[in-house]
């Protein structure tokens, strides 16, 4: 991932994402941001006890750079709802509130409709085939990564917009690494098959996961791009539920120029 700075806003970019003109995209970093406390400073979540006129302002910060007016989020549930917006549905995602959307994916044809999934320590994978000239994002927590929700994420890729997953190019955030992805009681929370992407002790790796399920749905393993970054040991650079529970929330975007 390389490290970028745009008008004092500092956000990463994926190097085989920056070889297409066509798109922009940025994981943005905590930082510079008019959010404080627990909040400090760049908090995109709405729902974690921040103040909506920070979040806001936070928000419009990111759209500007980005060179959009506004992103679209979603209401995040850790499920596995796919949220599909195609060319004719440009004038109701201008009318209506994104926030009314709940899901865990977005994909979208949509120039200038730049998709933002939030996260603090869950993956946010982003999607690119520059073929169909189809994005897509995911918010891909534990939960959502043992419903595979990445790999179901390109089939719509496939069935709505007519992609080859051999196309496709995928980015995984900064997240929870398998240094400090522990799960005491992997036994009732994490299916057995999964058990195989854990150490000797009780961490996994959902890196690993991901770039396996992506891979599956048929995903080059050339086109796939890991952070390899763990929010839980830079939370001076990302914000880390698993670091502090009381803390905001951290955005990947991805959109058509």
């Amino acid at each position: 991932m390389i490290l970028n700075n745009k008008n004092g806003l500092h956000f990463f970019s994926y190097s085989k994402f920056n070889a297409f003109g066509d798109i922009r995209h940025g994981v943005f970093i905590r930082n510079n941001g008019i959010s404080s406390g627990a909040y400090n400073s760049l908090n995109v979540g709405l729902s974690v006890g921040d103040k909506k006129k920070s979040v806001a302002n936070n928000r419009k910060t990111i759209a500007r750079c980005m060179g959009t007016q506004k992103l679209v989020f979603i209401n995040q549930i850790h499920k596995t709802n796919i949220i599909v917006f195609k060319n004719n549905d440009a004038e109701r995602l201008t009318e209506t509130n994104a926030s009314s959307f709940t899901g865990d994916a977005m994909i979208t044809d949509i120039p200038g409709k730049f998709l933002a999934i939030q996260t603090a320590d869950c993956q946010g994978i982003v999607l690119y085939d520059p073929e169909k000239k189809v994005v897509a994002n995911v918010h891909s927590g534990w939960q959502g990564s043992i419903k595979n929700i990445a790999g179901a994420c390109v089939e719509s890729m496939k069935t709505e917009f007519d992609c080859r997953p051999e196309n496709i190019y995928a980015g995984i955030s900064p997240s929870l690494g398998p240094c400090c992805a522990e799960f005491i009681h992997f036994q009732q929370e994490i299916p057995e098959k999964f058990w195989c992407y854990k150490n000797t002790a009780h961490y996994f790796d959902f890196w690993k996961i991901s770039t396996h399920q992506l891979q599956e749905a048929g995903v080059r393993p050339e086109n796939i791009e890991i952070s390899n970054i763990c929010t839980k040991c830079n939370s001076h650079l990302f914000f880390s539920f698993r670091k502090k529970n009381q803390t905001g929330r951290f955005v990947s975007v991805i959109g058509l120029k």
